[in-house]
């Protein structure tokens, strides 16, 4: 297949109504939908056209996705107007953007954001501008308004052809598994109560705050997989637990994560609140959809200039003082140039690596060298909650044991119904079979009916009368959703890079720290508009 023609198979048009390979009549309506990747694609492709005009902007910020958007947000507190950001993308949100229809809101991406830790205290101030936090941002454990943190029941696992309360299988498992589960989780406990000379914990969200020390540096050596194996650890309950995780956060196998990343999914997160337990999440219909919508809303009452969609940075310079940037409208279809003091990179680092004329030493190769995984999303809306079988109802998390897909969220679940009605359900697959490239050939030469099939086939083994309730599904296509925490990547070269990149760019993307987290895009757009308030001073 040729680059064009791969192009067009990622821009499917939509859906026509038909039958399930069993002959069951499939939903009339449905689309296959993703990021513009033939504007994406159009630094591969086609030459921009020359500009026409040229803009003097003080700050610039490239993408509007998380870090972006909490850039912009910084910049805002800190006065800072003078700033325009530009997003490739129709809307900003990145993946944590949302879409919505006649029966709910439901995400396209980022569903959840677990509780903040005291380490996350900006993350803490932005609820609290939000108005999802109440009180003191420094609490110990801080007060969240209630209809923000997730609904109970929160998760299930289908097992052995039943529903069970929890994750943790425990249907059919024998006492030695259970004794594994202890033992593992008091090693998680173990991690999180400990700290290095410096007071540092050894599993922080930023990672940056962190100790990476010799232990951590071992740890990250070896894979999920194998580390279990090494502690003795052989359940094959416990192990389709972490590779659960690891898919989950990484969309990578147990068996090509690194340990530390593996293991920092549990230790991490340790967020308290007043008003709720500690596995606790805050989540929305929309998922953090719902967080893009109110930092966009906030961002324009504080008098900042709105984002400017679908502009595509195709060229970047820079020199001790300033950068010019080339900023291809595809509205317009024209260019613009753009000459600022300085730019907050908020869009992937293999997206800089191939724009910027005159970058640091190794960096497109340090950028070449890391694999981002794909991903599937769809969301199916029906007449009704689906049927359940087994005596654990329908939660907001719902996971089907030994699946290649993690299953789904009910977009629902946070409505307050007397009657329950039609409803939205978001199912989730990172594409993990094969390496990240063959994977999105996949995506691109999957049509939508097959995609269907495999997920009706899927979910109607727990919901055997799902087929009959489907109203319409739309899937959406992520081709490079997140980079993948292989064995090594605590020392990659790449993070090195960016972190010591000097004026008049900064960093501002989760690529940054190498895990596509909320909490690493938020801290590394942050940090990366602090540095601009430094630089005025």
């Amino acid at each position: 297949m040729d680059r064009r023609t791969f192009l067009a198979a990622l821009a499917a048009p939509l859906a026509a109504s038909c039958e399930f390979a069993d002959g069951r009549p499939r939903p009339a309506t449905g689309r296959l939908l993703g990021p513009d990747m033939a504007l994406g694609h159009r630094l591969l492709v086609d030459p921009a056209p020359a500009p026409t005009e040229t803009l003097r902007v003080p700050v610039v910020i490239i993408g509007g996705g998380i870090g972006g958007l909490s850039a912009a947000w910084q910049l805002a507190r800190d006065d800072v107007s003078d700033f325009r950001l530009f997003e490739m993308e129709a809307e900003s949100g990145g993946n944590a953007r949302s879409g919505e229809n006649e029966v709910s809101a439901f995400p396209w991406g980022a569903h959840y954001l677990p509780l903040p830790t005291r380490e996350g205290r900006s993350i803490r101030e932005l609820l609290s501008d939000l108005g999802v936090l109440s009180g003191s941002i420094d609490a110990e454990m801080p007060v969240y308004e209630e209809r923000h943190l997730v609904h109970v029941p929160q998760e299930r696992l289908y097992i052995s052809g039943l529903w069970q309360e929890g994750l943790l299988p425990r249907i059919g498992v024998a006492q030695r598994d259970f004794e594994q589960y202890r033992r593992f989780e008091d090693m998680v406990q173990r991690y999180k109560a400990a700290r290095d000379r410096t007071g540092r914990k050894p599993f922080a969200l930023p990672i940056r705050m962190s100790g990476i020390d010799a232990a951590a540096h071992a740890l990250d050596a070896t894979s999920m997989r194998d580390w279990l194996l090494a502690q003795g650890f052989d359940s094959p309950f416990l192990h389709w637990y972490a590779d659960y995780a690891c898919r989950d956060d990484y969309g990578t196998r147990a068996a090509d994560t690194s340990a530390w990343a593996g293991l920092h999914y549990y230790a991490c997160r340790d967020g308290q609140a007043a008003n709720a337990d500690s596995h606790s999440v805050l989540t929305w219909p929309e998922g953090n959809g719902w967080i893009v919508k109110r930092l966009s809303e906030w961002l324009q009452a504080h008098g900042a200039a709105p984002v400017q969609t679908r502009a595509l940075c195709t060229r970047l310079s820079t020199t001790r003082t300033g950068a010019e940037l080339d900023i291809f409208l595809a509205a317009e279809q024209r260019s613009i140039r753009v000459r600022a003091e300085q730019v907050l990179w908020a869009a992937p680092a293999f997206v800089l690596a191939r724009v910027w004329e005159n970058p640091p030493p190794g960096l497109r190769e340090a950028a070449a060298r890391v694999d981002y995984v794909p991903w599937l999303v769809a969301n199916l809306t029906l007449d009704a909650r689906p049927d359940d079988l087994g005596p654990a109802g329908l939660a907001w998390d719902n996971v089907l044991y030994e699946s290649n897909a993690l299953g789904y969220v009910v977009a629902t679940h946070q409505a307050i119904r007397v009657k329950p009605g039609a409803t939205v359900i978001t199912w989730y697959r990172p594409l993990t079979d094969g390496s990240p490239r063959e994977a999105r050939m996949r995506l691109a030469n999957t049509d939508w009916k097959t995609w269907v099939d495999e997920i009706v086939a899927e979910l109607a083994r727990p919901h055997p009368a799902l087929p009959g309730l489907l109203k319409r599904i739309d899937i959406w296509r992520w081709a490079h959703a997140m980079p993948r925490p292989v064995p090594g990547f605590l020392r990659r070269p790449l993070s090195a890079l960016l972190a010591g990149l000097d004026r008049p760019l900064a960093f501002a993307h989760s690529d940054l720290g190498g895990l596509s987290l909320f909490e690493e895009a938020h801290d590394a757009g942050v940090r990366a508009a602090q540095r601009v308030r430094r630089m005025r001073r």
